[in-house]
């Protein structure tokens, strides 16, 4: 009888294992505590990938939506700090200064504070909050499981437009009066 009995359970673990190592030789493994989802990162650290995680959620707050949609705009991020030194430099200084706003780090700050320390960048025209926000929009609202939650079926151009595809429906308004909708499309 082997001393060593591997299940394939135990095999299936350690396979994934050896190809997430050899995969991610010399990358960051950015994952969720979880485990349930993981990215690897080129050029951020895991104390910057969580920082602008923490700063994606505060920007646009979805509750309901897990970390792993906000992830994708810091994978996004990471992938263009990688081509461009210019971007390197600003989300490095960025983080900084979010961690440096209050003399505690921007992930240990509460969800208000986070909000006031962000409205501050704003209100400066802070390059750095511009870049973030800017991909936030760009990959997190253009993600289509983010859609899902939205309810947002995408684009209907290719189907005739919205005029023959619920363009009158008001089924996401609980009871609707009648007199807000005008009357059908009979074109």
């Amino acid at each position: 009888m082997p001393k060593y009995i591997l299940d394939r359970r135990r095999f299936l673990k350690r396979s994934g294992q050896a190809l997430l190592a050899v995969t991610a030789a010399g990358r960051v493994i950015f994952y969720d505590p979880d485990r349930s989802w993981a990215i690897a990162l080129d050029v951020l650290d895991e104390r910057g990938a969580r920082t602008l995680l923490a700063m994606t959620r505060t920007l646009y707050p979805h509750p309901a939506l897990g970390d792993e949609y906000y992830a994708v705009v810091v994978e996004a991020l990471d992938g263009e700090a990688k081509e461009s030194e210019e971007v390197r430099k600003l989300l490095a200084d960025g983080v900084a200064r979010l961690d440096a706003a209050r003399g505690i780090p921007f992930v240990d700050l509460s969800p208000t504070t986070r909000t006031l320390v962000l409205e501050e960048l704003e209100a400066e025209g802070d390059a750095f909050f511009q870049k973030v926000r800017g991909s936030v929009i760009f990959h997190f609202y253009n993600n289509k499981l983010v859609w899902r939650y939205f309810g947002y079926e995408g684009s209907s151009y290719e189907f005739g437009g919205y005029l023959r595809r619920g363009f009158q429906d008001l089924g996401w308004l609980p009871d609707p009066p009648p007199d807000v909708s005008p009357p059908p499309y009979l074109g």
